[in-house]
């Protein structure tokens, strides 16, 4: 996979993390077996009556014991966003032919950079989808490389902060200083259309040819948002119980 996920941890936290429940099941196995040990001892000498009653108060006790040790279903934390971001490597996988694997990272992390910029997420998703339509290892003929088609001599300062120029190839690297480049021009110019022209070295475009492009992309995503929402099922109504008061219970009844 080319993006590590946002929330994945370090190999070395995962298995610092793994390693007390393991001993846990372990200590589960070997309590089992001395159990059944002493059980098949005892019915030798007291009868099938006694195995019977022996066998359940193990299940019994296991079934507690295994879960305390072994994660449940309830244990799984699902993000609130999780829909939206499926919904949205779906689209993108199936329009550009690209993995939804990938796609689905980088959804994240354009949700996580645009968020952590104050940037839409969906802008940030519509300008990756123009560039390079989703391909992490695009390159131009002036030499942008990446997701985001940055050009490492214009953008150095912001690649130095994640390796140097070889993070353009990176997705999440060049996603989040892509994101911040245009975060800065928007800071700069106060526009959204001036800010996407800049970005793409196209100001002399009376058109707008590349902001057309990426407001027509952006379009399209929150058209998948919202489609979303409508599939949704409607929330529960809460209906507010009224209680009445009993004519025997109240004092002017007396």
């Amino acid at each position: 996979m080319f993006a590590k996920s946002i929330s994945e941890l370090p190999p070395t936290d995962r298995t610092a993390e793994a390693l007390p429940r393991l001993r846990k099941f372990l200590t589960l196995v070997v309590f089992l077996a001395s159990i059944s040990a002493l059980i098949l001892l005892l019915h030798e000498r007291y009868g099938v009556q006694f195995l019977e009653s022996a066998v359940a108060a193990v299940q019994s006790e296991a079934s507690a014991i295994t879960a305390r040790v072994l994660p449940q279903p309830d244990d799984v934390v699902v993000h609130p966003d999780d829909a939206r971001h499926v919904a949205l490597a779906e689209y993108l996988a199936k329009r550009y032919k690209v993995a939804q694997d990938l796609t689905l990272d980088f959804v994240r992390i354009a949700h996580a950079e645009g968020s952590q910029v104050g940037l839409d997420p969906l802008l940030v998703m519509a300008v990756i989808a123009v560039e390079s339509r989703y391909n992490p290892i695009a390159e131009s003929v002036v030499g942008a490389k990446g997701l985001m088609q940055i050009i490492p001599k214009f953008h150095g300062d912001k690649l130095a902060k994640f390796g140097g120029e070889k993070a353009v190839f990176d997705p999440e690297s060049n996603i989040r200083v892509g994101t911040r480049i245009l975060k800065e021009y928007l800071t700069r110019t106060g526009n959204v259309g001036i800010a996407l022209q800049m970005y793409a070295g196209a100001l002399g475009d009376d058109n707008d040819t590349y902001t057309t492009k990426v407001l027509g992309e952006k379009q399209r995503l929150q058209q998948v948002v919202a489609n979303l929402a409508e599939r949704a099922p409607p929330a529960p109504r809460l209906v507010q119980r009224v209680r009445v008061a009993r004519l025997a219970d109240s004092p002017l009844g007396e």
